[in-house]
């Protein structure tokens, strides 16, 4: 049956590897424990022969790319109590992404999941987003394993990112793109990987959402997993959007000013205002109605 829920869960969890039975079956019992409405897996290791072998009860669509060899794979699982409705799908043929558009109880969603191997991740990222530009809006949401941190906060040797970090940084405010994580939590110091060598703790699984779609987030946390060398991200979505009314008026959701990222935004969007539209003649109170105006027109 159909539920028409208001939050939509959304995970993402590096696997590293579903060959083995005994592992399918922990990750299944993790996966209905979870009950997320979408779920995306990273380094399936399963090649395009054994792609039956991914199944569970409930989740009858399951949408993956694999290759010949036992490396990479990436699967993302939309649960049957979802109204989805499949458009078009994009994959590579060596397993590293794939994409899903479609609607969700009628409204328009693109998923891209993605997995970067460490050798130039940043570059992979960089390409692989360049070719499905097109494909980008404000209705996507891209997760997965990118191999690397995105700011200096994101690991714990606070080492500087490099430049095909920055590059990569850049192109997702090309495409109005935010790491919603840091977004909602701008100070904290959870990861999501541990490296033996050289011995740091580092965030390098993620999720993006397009800038317009901020409000509609409702919480992002990281979670345990003990099959995984990986922690998962799980993402909520407000979903009543689908099911309300439509209504010509306008009406200012006040649980976003309680927000942290809202506020910082909103005092960042200030301070542009009056560096940029400095004038002596102009009063006070000119300025103030005007940087309204502007700021309404940011955060409607």
């Amino acid at each position: 049956m159909i539920a028409l829920n208001s939050y939509l869960p959304i995970i993402t969890l590096n696997v590293n590897g579903l060959n083995a039975a005994i592992k399918r079956q922990r990750v299944t019992e993790w996966i209905k424990k979870q009950d997320p409405s979408i779920c995306c897996l990273q380094e399936t290791y399963l090649r395009l022969r054994d792609t039956n072998k991914l199944k569970l009860k409930g989740w009858k669509k399951i949408y993956q790319a694999n290759n010949n060899q036992k490396r990479a794979g990436v699967a993302i699982l939309i649960s049957d109590k979802v109204d989805f409705k499949v458009k078009s799908i994009r994959k590579n043929k060596e397993g590293d992404y794939i994409m899903i558009k479609g609607t969700i109880h009628q409204e328009d969603v693109t998923i891209l999941n993605i997995y970067a191997s460490n050798h130039r991740a940043a570059r992979y990222i960089k390409q692989s987003l360049s070719a499905l530009k097109s494909e980008i809006d404000s209705s996507t949401i891209i997760v997965g394993d990118f191999n690397m941190p995105l700011s200096v906060k994101d690991r714990t040797s606070r080492k500087k990112l490099n430049k095909d970090m920055e590059d990569l940084n850049a192109t997702f405010n090309q495409l109005d793109l935010v790491d919603i994580y840091r977004k909602l939590h701008p100070t904290a110091t959870k990861y999501t990987f541990f490296s033996s060598v050289p011995g740091t703790f580092s965030r390098i699984d993620h999720i993006l959402g397009h800038k317009a779609s901020l409000s509609r987030i409702q919480n992002i946390e990281i979670l345990q997993s003990i099959f995984s060398d990986h922690k998962a991200i799980k993402m909520e979505i407000n979903n009543r959007k689908s099911r309300e009314k439509k209504s010509n008026t306008w009406k200012r959701n006040n649980t976003l000013l309680k927000r942290d990222w809202i506020i910082e935004d909103i005092k960042d969007g200030i301070k542009k205002f009056r560096e940029s539209n400095e004038n002596e003649n102009a009063s006070y109170q000119n300025l103030w109605d005007t940087a309204k105006v502007v700021l309404r027109g940011q955060f409607m």
